[in-house]
């Protein structure tokens, strides 16, 4: 009997045959905007953002290769989403690999748009934005009052946003659900030129020295470039993060910081100053910020979550409450306790505390007002990912996605109980009853009887 053949999978969008930058970016385009015009659960999610109608019924059309008579700019591709008499539109500018854009080429499209009416320009790349709103190109023309707007998606955003769809939405229709499934397979192939973030830059080495010998200034080479890079990383572990999770999971910064220019500035300073980088993340319905902090003159990790204490329990009581919520949680994560306006905490370990609930306690053993876990881990070295040895972002990546899965969606925090009705209150108590309750010295919450005349 003949052995069996050898076969391959027929793909919708396959890699093989992409030769070069540009056709791995025209392939990509036209990938992509073929989905959006038919999975309309994932244009409604990445569109809809940018001014484009939420309706469910809207006819979504995507262009590649737009011509515009007598210009020499042409946009890779045109969005229009129509719903009745609206329309909006979009020109689209994608890179692909290491490519990044150019003011001068989004500047282009934005004058373009401007003379046809086109409401937006989308521009695609492996560029992360820093922050929310923000593009991640500097030198651009247009305003928030501009009557054309810019926006941006990085290709790990639209990669989070089609996995969260499809893992944790679904889609009912099995033939939008097979197309977004080829979609997420082709982008997340690395011939596609759709790459996750993996590189600290080529200044890291000298920064990372530099802040463990204490020899930084805000002068050092490539400082500036680190510090914007770190917060690129921590969206990208947000959007893998969000994919995993199903629900929008940002980065959050310090009351201050929410422009580039000062959080910049406030990483350069920690990081000559103290040799710290430091963040956070927010994620729905959780307990806290999962903070994040890479101490490059220790060269380790931390990431901890602040969990404030119940109140209606003892100092014991409170521990226990914790305690019981880690369950198999690593036994080398911290417990910090500070009592009410205390600046130094007590700690001890999970372990030590799972022995003797007295155990993160202080010498006077008073009630716990707030707990902080920690989970520590050796920072990894290396500038890019794919190495041998676990490089930097790696270990940044893993600490953060190992202290979410042990500690932050365990954590259910505190509320107070409802108050209580006195049997004063309940409908059918007797008179007498309202009577022992008001001439009764320990109840103080009782409220004022209120009489109302009868209507003649």
């Amino acid at each position: 009997m003949p052995a069996e053949p050898l076969r391959t999978k027929a793909r919708l969008i396959p890699v093989s045959g992409i030769g070069s930058v540009q056709e791995a970016e025209q392939r990509a385009t036209s990938a992509l905007l073929a989905v959006l015009s038919v999975v309309r659960d994932l244009s409604l999610d990445l569109l809809t953002p940018l001014g484009a109608s939420k309706a469910q019924k809207a006819l979504v059309e995507c262009f590649i290769e737009v011509n515009t008579p007598g210009k020499r700019v042409r946009p890779d591709g045109l969005i229009q989403v129509s719903f009745g008499k609206n329309m909006w539109s979009a020109f689209v500018e994608v890179k692909t690999g290491t490519n990044t854009l150019t003011s001068e080429q989004v500047n282009a499209y934005w004058d373009l748009a401007r003379e046809y009416d086109v409401d937006h320009v989308l521009t695609i790349s492996n560029e992360l934005a820093p922050q929310d709103g923000v593009h991640p190109t500097e030198g651009l023309k247009f305003t928030a009052r501009s009557p054309v707007q810019v926006s941006h998606l990085s290709w790990s955003a639209v990669v989070s946003a089609a996995i969260r769809i499809k893992r944790h939405k679904g889609i009912t229709d099995p033939e939008q659900a097979w197309l977004l499934d080829e979609l997420i397979r082709y982008l997340q192939h690395p011939a596609s030129g759709a790459l996750d973030f993996g590189d600290m830059g080529s200044d890291w080495v000298g920064v990372r020295d530099g802040a463990r010998e204490g020899t930084l200034s805000r002068r050092t080479a490539g400082i500036g470039d680190v510090a914007a890079r770190w917060d690129s990383l921590l969206r990208f572990a947000a959007l893998q993060l969000s994919a995993e999770i199903g629900g929008d999971v940002d980065p959050v910064y310090p009351r201050g910081q929410t422009d580039t220019k000062t959080r910049r500035g406030a990483l350069i300073d920690a990081l000559v100053g103290e040799g710290r980088l430091t963040g956070a993340l927010r994620i729905p319905n959780t307990a806290g910020d999962l903070m994040i902090e890479a101490n490059l003159r220790s060269r380790r990790l931390s990431a901890s979550l602040d969990v404030g204490a119940p109140q209606d329990k003892g100092a014991k009581g409170r521990v226990s409450w914790l305690v019981s919520q880690l369950g198999d949680a690593p036994g080398g994560i911290v417990i910090e306790t500070y009592a009410r306006n205390a600046r130094v905490p007590s700690m001890a370990t999970l372990e030590q505390a799972r022995e003797d609930r007295m155990a993160p306690l202080d010498e006077d053993r008073k009630d716990p007002h707030r707990f902080r876990l920690v989970q520590r881990a050796e920072m990894g070295m290396g500038r890019s990912t794919g190495q041998r040895s676990p490089g930097f972002i790696t270990t940044v990546l893993s600490i953060i996605n190992d202290f979410y899965g042990n500690v932050v969606q365990e954590i259910t925090p505190w509320q107070p109980p409802a108050p209580k009705l006195t049997k004063a209150t309940v409908l059918g108590a007797t008179e007498d009853e309202r009577e022992e309750v008001r001439d009764d010295p320990q109840v103080f919450n009782w409220p004022p009887m209120v009489e109302y005349a009868e209507e003649e």
